[in-house]
């Protein structure tokens, strides 16, 4: 594959991310800059660089930089004898999986608060917030240990190829 080729690739998948972004509801151009990060080189990027490599808007770039950031799912880093902002994806699952883990808690609470108002209602009444509830109970329970197996499994993997290098 040409140079090219790789790149016409390259934006193709970026917008194959902003398209699963939208599916969730998410904005599709904060997919396509999260898409973008994910295979670009350097896997830093600038403002302007992310904005050239996807054609749009530096202030939409900015915007969507900035969502992504409060998401968990990129972060601002420094390039020394750089002026401007960098961006790269987060590495590690940790932050990800609190944000996730966060919305699943406040999605319980928020269940647990309908059954109150629901309480003495009739069992069909309650059906839908019981389940969501009770899914949102699960999850709960069982992330964090789904969280420490792919750190374990993550650290041990890093220490692998640090080691086969070395």
């Amino acid at each position: 594959m040409n140079e090219q080729e790789r790149q016409l690739e390259a934006k193709r998948f970026a917008e194959e991310v902003g398209l699963l972004f939208d599916e969730y509801g998410l904005p599709r151009m904060a997919g396509r800059i999260f898409g973008w990060l994910l295979i670009c080189d350097p896997p830093y990027q600038s403002i302007g660089e992310i904005s050239d490599a996807l054609a749009a808007s530096k202030s939409s770039i900015s915007t969507m930089t900035r969502l992504l950031m409060q998401l968990g799912a990129i972060e601002r880093v420094g390039v020394p004898g750089a002026r401007r902002e960098y961006f790269r994806v987060r590495v590690g699952a940790s932050n990800f999986a609190r944000q996730m883990m966060a919305q699943v808690r406040t999605m319980r609470k928020l269940s647990e608060c309908g059954l109150e108002v629901l309480a003495g209602s009739e069992a069909h009444l309650r059906e839908r917030l019981q389940m969501m509830h009770d899914i949102c109970t699960f999850f709960e329970e069982g992330l964090p240990a789904l969280v420490q197996r792919w750190e374990m499994k993550n650290t041990a993997g890093r220490q692998g190829h640090s080691g086969a290098q070395g």
